[in-house]
């Protein structure tokens, strides 16, 4: 009979993980390269907003322009890499690069050759049914004079899209017609296209903005803050409808030369005839609805009875009736 005791069972060495296929596994951790593009792809209302007060801006702006109607279409907004935004697009095409302060960084506004051409028929009085052949040429002076025109329409309307919301101004900086030479973002780097779709007379054509995802990112919470972008839209809007018609009302302005006192007595003997004496104040106060405005003297001006204002009592505040009309 074997009394030797059993020895003690020994850790199974292949259950045993190694230490650094511990650590590796608790630093590691799963990543989705795609979440970038989701974060890019999701809607974005704000923006949504701003094209919708772009159109309505842009209507009227193009109308001014050639003045001619046009049927003007938005289409929804696109998020693309830079590559194949520019891939997609046909030569010749004209590129205006723009500053977008306060923002760093540029954006495009890219003009159709057959929209420009169309466009310059029209300044001329034509019927817009034909159109100049563009395959192997540069736009003309008198079609890149067309482009800088349509241009500064197109930044005019979108910086007064964007007033209430952020104050984004777009400012020309160079045209160019040679894609090379136009380097707004880098080909892999996302960006959010706006195309305004143009049909006059029988042609059709497109304007878009191209907006580099980068320069847009430090007003990441703006895009994605539909409902406050909305509110604050709203609020602005009715505050400046509201100060106008609170210039246009019409209000009393009292100023009482003075306040005899007489007893009740003197009041029921009075008869027409009767005197009521009184010592007029140096200096009198005019107010609105009981509320003092100003301090002024009494005399005459042009033959008429007249005030003259010598102090105002309303405070310093020059909006105390909204905006400017103040002088």
């Amino acid at each position: 009979m074997d009394d030797a005791s059993p020895s003690p069972a020994q850790p199974d060495a292949a259950s045993t993980p190694d230490p650094v296929e511990r650590m590796a596994a608790a630093a590691s951790r799963d990543y989705d390269l795609s979440v970038a593009d989701r974060l890019v792809r999701r809607p974005m209302p704000t923006l949504d907003i701003v094209n919708e007060r772009m159109l309505r801006h842009f209507r009227v702006g193009l109308f001014k322009f050639i003045h001619r109607s046009a049927e003007i279409s938005i289409a929804p907004v696109e998020v693309l890499s830079y590559a194949d935004f520019i891939g997609s697009l046909a030569a010749p095409t004209s590129y205006s690069i723009m500053s977008m302060r306060p923002l760093r960084g540029s954006c495009l506004v890219v003009c159709e050759a057959g929209l420009v051409s169309t466009l310059v028929d029209a300044l001329y009085g034509g019927a817009c049914k034909m159109q100049a052949p563009m395959e192997g040429r540069d736009f003309s002076p008198t079609e890149q004079r067309v482009i800088q025109r349509l241009v500064g329409i197109v930044a005019a309307d979108y910086n007064r899209a964007w007033k209430d919301i952020y104050p984004i101004e777009l400012a020309l900086q160079r045209c160019e017609t040679h894609v090379q030479f136009v380097n707004v973002a880098a080909p892999a780097e996302k960006v959010v296209v706006t195309t305004l779709k143009i049909v006059v007379g029988d042609f059709e054509g497109a304007v878009r903005i191209c907006l580099p995802y980068g320069t847009l990112d430090p007003i990441r919470d703006v895009l994605y803050g539909a409902q406050q972008a909305q509110a604050m839209a709203e609020d602005r809007r009715w505050v400046t409808l509201l100060t106008r018609e609170i210039q246009a009302a019409e209000v009393t302005l009292v100023a009482e030369l003075a306040k005899p006192e007489v007893t009740v007595g003197q009041l029921l003997a009075m008869k027409p005839g009767d005197f009521i004496q009184f010592d007029r104040s140096p200096q009198i106060v005019a107010s609105v609805d009981g509320t003092p405005v100003f301090a002024c003297h009494y005399g005459t001006h042009n033959a008429r009875y007249a005030l003259r204002i010598d102090e105002s009592l309303r405070g310093d505040d020059p909006h105390w009736l909204g905006g400017n009309h103040v002088h």
